[in-house]
């Protein structure tokens, strides 16, 4: 009976994720969204959602949880550019470059994420964000940057990849994800070597 129980609590679940996803990816506002459609178009009622995942938010990200998985991963424990052995300056490239990749195959997502809400969800105060902007603001310094700037540096690259930013630029400046890509790596290579008024 136990299992029967966690199979339907599976089903359910993913019933919840697959209509999220969709609902999101459909909608021209991601932020009307609302959970009442999310547990409408899943078949389950609103408070099974917030059981499950405590608010709209929380859902948003364990979707987003899912897709930045492997990057995370990559991250941590891959070979280099993304790796640990990748050189400073080449690693935050490919961290920034591969970052702007999922952003810009799950609009939809970031979108509503990004859109600020309560101070546990926040964009610059998630989990996420501080992780990525610690190890940034490291390789910055690692690479020859002044550690006085270096969590400056690591706030502006991450900005450059908003998803709000990146939506601007594929919908009403028409720019191909090639495009993007390529000018937010130049932007990081010239961002990576600012120096400080009076700096050596």
């Amino acid at each position: 009976m136990r299992g029967k129980e966690r199979a339907d609590a599976a089903r359910n679940r993913q019933a919840i994720l697959d209509a999220a996803d969709r609902l999101f990816a459909d909608a021209t506002d991601p932020h009307e969204v609302s959970m009442d459609d999310i547990a409408a178009a899943a078949g389950v009622g609103k408070g099974t959602l917030f059981r499950r995942f405590g608010d709209r938010t929380g859902l948003i990200r364990h979707l987003y949880a899912a897709r930045l998985a492997p990057l995370r991963d990559q991250i941590e424990n891959g070979p280099p550019p993304l790796g640990p052995s990748g050189a400073p300056r080449e690693r935050i490239a490919a961290i920034i470059d591969a970052i702007a990749v999922i952003k810009l195959e799950n609009a939809h997502l970031m979108i509503a994420l990004e859109g600020g809400g309560a101070p546990a969800h926040r964009l610059h105060e998630t989990a996420d964000y501080v992780a990525v902007h610690e190890l940034l603001t490291d390789l910055v310094t690692a690479s020859g940057g002044d550690p006085r700037y270096a969590g400056w540096v690591a706030h502006v690259l991450l900005a450059a990849v908003r998803a709000d930013l990146l939506r601007h630029l594929v919908d009403v400046e028409k720019r191909s994800h090639a495009e993007i890509r390529a000018n937010l790596r130049a932007f990081t290579t010239h961002t990576l070597s600012f120096r400080p008024p009076g700096g050596a």
